[in-house]
């Protein structure tokens, strides 16, 4: 069961390593939204960056008290590649089935 959790957290984190960075030093924090119910059964967050990398995230504890108990979390993170300006956006939802990514840029 924790390793479960700790599995979909992995692999969010990863997903949003894995975007492109861009130059560091000239990215600002535009938006933030505080993190909210942190270790109470789920949380939110989110922030944009003037780069045009943003991340929107919440998690629900699901079947609580269960064996089955899970951390279902669904979110968002956008960026822009530096080189062609395009913007790319995946939704995703990270569960007891995996992460499952959606983007007009992910192939089917």
């Amino acid at each position: 069961m924790e390793k479960k959790k700790f599995v979909a957290f992995a692999l969010v984190v990863a997903v949003a390593y894995a975007a492109p960075q861009g130059h560091q030093e000239d990215v600002l924090l535009v938006k933030e939204t505080p993190s909210d119910n942190i270790g109470l059964g789920g949380y939110n967050y989110g922030y944009e960056l003037s780069n045009g990398q943003s991340h929107q995230e919440s998690a629900e504890l699901v079947n609580q008290g269960t064996e089955n108990e899970a951390l279902a979390v669904r979110g968002s993170f956008t960026w822009v590649d530096p080189q062609t300006n395009v913007r790319y956006t995946v939704n995703y939802v990270a569960d007891e089935n995996g992460f499952q990514p959606q983007g007009e840029h992910i192939p089917a």
